[in-house]
């Protein structure tokens, strides 16, 4: 994808999709299960269920703590706004009338039973840390939002690439081998 010249405020997106040979149903138990993610995230450390949920459901709210080498470490608050099993788990980053991002795993099932497993995310429309990086170098914002939208497209396809490996069963079998 060419990032040239975005800017925060035009809400720049990426995704990332992956051919999974497991069903939706299987998928979704993986990525539904918000306490896995920290475990494949180059940058969320925690997460935890608010206000006594235990799963997404549209209107849940999850709280996550993240820590990258540039930025520090930070909390955020996250809103689920689209939960539908099988198909879409979606969710806003701190205000989901204007949040700093916007997050989604979109799964469909494939005529020979598998699944293609899209993540898809919007930086913006609202203040988050990388406004602050801008802030203090707007000259620079272009390159900023590039790099950043970069670094989102990589981290989703390390992600992706451990959810295929798990619904799959490919990554329990090296670990029991020791590869």
């Amino acid at each position: 994808m060419e990032w040239t010249g975005a800017c925060y405020a035009d809400t720049p997106t990426t995704e990332v999709r992956r051919e999974i040979a497991a069903s939706p149903e299987r998928v979704w138990e993986l990525v539904a299960g918000i306490g896995l993610m920290p475990t494949l995230s180059a940058e969320l450390r925690s997460v935890e269920w608010l206000d006594g949920a235990t799963s997404p459901a549209t209107g849940a709210r999850f709280l996550g703590r993240s820590e990258h080498e540039s930025f520090g470490t930070w909390e955020t608050t996250s809103y689920v706004v689209e939960c539908e099993a099988p198909r879409v788990f979606a969710w806003a980053v701190e205000n989901p009338e204007r949040p700093s991002a916007v997050w989604r795993f979109s799964l469909r099932a494939r005529d020979d039973g598998g699944t293609d497993l899209t993540q898809w995310m919007q930086l913006g429309p609202g203040r988050s840390g990388l406004s602050y990086a801008i802030d203090r170098m707007p000259e620079k914002e272009q390159k900023i939002v590039f790099v950043r939208m970069r670094e989102f497209e990589r981290n989703m396809a390390a992600t992706l690439d451990a959810i295929k490996e798990l619904a799959e069963g490919t990554r329990a079998a090296a670990e029991r081998r020791g590869a």
